[in-house]
């Protein structure tokens, strides 16, 4: 397996500050359609700790919950980690929607956005790539991950009525998306025609839609959970290798420069793109400033890997070069 720490049992203030703030990561990359808070989990070294912590919420937790065995049922389910890591993301989600939602409206806001995560994600793959052992049996996951990943990235949204029924169903299959490092949810819900209606439902405290589409979600991510966890505990890296493939594939829609070549209007009457065309970027002002957020990402995130795992490859190669004798 990869060297990581365990972060489930957070003990001092800097524990919990590190889980809010990771957690505020978390969600405030999965409000970006094309950028997967999975892979912020991933990376912040908190992506095995969350999926156990939600397997934790099993049969048995329900069996100590209505015999009221409380001492137990703290004792099974990481609570505080839990906890802190979910007022990030809830923080995230309440504070920066209309946020997101008025840069992401903003052509130029948009291309710098989507620079800046850009270089969060190919910074991802570069750390959590240089600590797998590859081999035919990692490399070809990493190709299928990619190809998937990128078949998905490139389909058409739809539209939906938003019932219950649909918003259900758009929950449980988004939130599997949110937590698969490279695939994001909030793109699975833009295809599947609810990204506007979800949105908008946080921006509006429309608690009713958002608690229909939280039930979907309970229910997709303790079955998807379960599924990720059983393939990381046998098939460690050629599991991590898919997921590296996963974020490799998401590349294509994260890439900033892009052309709307198909639009229609939304039920709000808004223009609403269907599908873009990746370009090449001309105006020498946003080349500049969109490079400038792909590197700030990009060392940021190596930065954070280093931090947490004290081996990210870049950082350790530069402090490798900074410690060798200096030659006469």
């Amino acid at each position: 397996m990869l060297d990581r720490k365990d972060h489930s049992h957070p003990k001092t203030l800097r524990e919990y500050l590190r889980l809010f703030f990771t957690g505020l990561a978390i969600g405030s990359a999965d409000l970006v359609p094309g950028v997967s808070g999975g892979t912020m989990a991933f990376i912040l070294g908190v992506y095995e700790d969350l999926l156990n912590g939600i397997k934790s919420f099993n049969l048995n937790a329900v069996r100590l919950a209505l015999s009221f065995r409380i001492k137990e049922l703290l004792e099974q389910l990481p609570l505080r980690f839990l906890i802190a890591l979910g007022l990030g993301i809830g923080t995230a989600v309440l504070t920066l929607a209309n946020v997101l939602s008025a840069t992401l409206a903003d052509d130029t806001g948009r291309i710098y956005l989507f620079a800046f995560f850009f270089g969060l994600v190919v910074a991802s793959i570069v750390a959590i790539g240089g600590k797998v052992k590859w081999s035919v049996m990692t490399a070809a996951p990493l190709v299928i991950g990619a190809v998937v990943a990128f078949v998905i990235v490139n389909l058409a949204p739809v539209s939906a009525d938003p019932t219950p029924l649909n918003l259900f169903i758009a929950g449980a299959i988004a939130i599997c998306a949110m937590i698969l490092p490279g695939i994001s949810g909030s793109f699975i819900l833009l295809i599947m025609g609810h990204y506007d209606n979800v949105l908008n439902a946080v921006s509006n405290r429309d608690f009713v839609t958002v608690a229909i589409v939280a039930a979907g979600c309970v229910l997709g991510i303790v079955i998807f959970s379960r599924i990720l966890s059983w393939l990381l505990q046998r098939y460690y890296q050629p599991t991590v290798a898919a997921l590296i493939g996963f974020m490799i594939g998401s590349l294509w829609k994260v890439w900033p420069w892009k052309e709307c070549v198909a639009s229609d209007l939304d039920r709000h009457g808004e223009l609403r793109c269907l599908q873009e065309v990746n370009l090449l970027p001309q105006d020498g002002t946003q080349i500049a400033i969109g490079l400038g957020l792909l590197l700030v990402g990009f060392l940021l995130v190596c930065f954070l890997d280093h931090l947490q795992s004290g081996s990210n490859p870049l950082f350790s190669l530069f402090w490798r070069r900074v410690q060798a004798p200096a030659e006469p």
